[in-house]
This record gives C-alpha cells, sequence and structure tokens, in this order.
C-alpha cells in the first residue's frame, strides 16, 4: 500500500497524543518494495513541531489545566484508551473551568473592593 500514513500518532501543537497506547491491534508488517519478504515499519523517536503563538499563547494561559489533562491523559491511556480521544474530550472541558475559576477569582476580588469602599458594583 503505497502512500498510506500510520495513523498511530496525532499531534496537537508539539503533544504527541497515542490513539493505541496499549498497542492492542497493530498493523500488519508491510511487505517490501520487491514483494519477496515482510518489512519492519519504524516510527521516529522525535518529531520537532513548531507550535505557532495561538497554540503558545493557550498553553500559557491555561497550564494548569493542561498538566491536570497530562495527568488524565496519561491514566486513562495506561487503561488502553486512546489519548487523542481523552484529550480532545478532556482538554475542553479542563479549560472552560480554569478560566471559569479565574474569572470567579477576578469577580470576587473586585466585589470585596467595592464593598470596602461602600460602593455597589
Amino acid at each position: 500500500m503505497k502512500g498510506v500514513i500510520d495513523s498511530r500518532y496525532f499531534w496537537w501543537s508539539s503533544v504527541r497524543l497515542d490513539s493505541d497506547p496499549l498497542r492492542i491491534d497493530p498493523p500488519p508488517p508491510k511487505p517490501c518494495p520487491d514483494n519477496t519478504e515482510t518489512c519492519v515499519g519504524w516510527d521516529p523517536i522525535s518529531i520537532w513541531v513548531n507550535p505557532g503563538v495561538a497554540a503558545r499563547l493557550l498553553v500559557l494561559t491555561a497550564f494548569p489545566a493542561f498538566v491536570v489533562g497530562v495527568f488524565v491523559v496519561a491514566a486513562l491511556g495506561r487503561l488502553g484508551i486512546s489519548q487523542v480521544t481523552t484529550f480532545m474530550i478532556s482538554m475542553p472541558l479542563l479549560i472552560f473551568a480554569w478560566y471559569y475559576f479565574v474569572g470567579w477569582l477576578l469577580d470576587r476580588r473586585r466585589d470585596k473592593k467595592h464593598s470596602r469602599l461602600g460602593r455597589v458594583p
């Protein structure tokens, strides 16, 4: 099968996510070009990915959400759940929760400041 790319890994920004962390469903070995024997496939050990400004800014401002997300993705990956699926479901929820929490803290601080001054916001 010429031109087929192994879709085991998915890259989000510079984060590599494994769609089959326990390698339960390995692909069959690919035949050599001359069809005399089976060739061994390999994945690169590392790939240099340069994330864009938007991705860097998101990771910087929502860093605590990404730290929790790393633990969630790694823990569920050890159970055999796809890291891609886990990341795509958990990260929007964690990022929303983080920004909501920061907004709540800012509102609380503003309300305390206004109540000390005797003003109603």
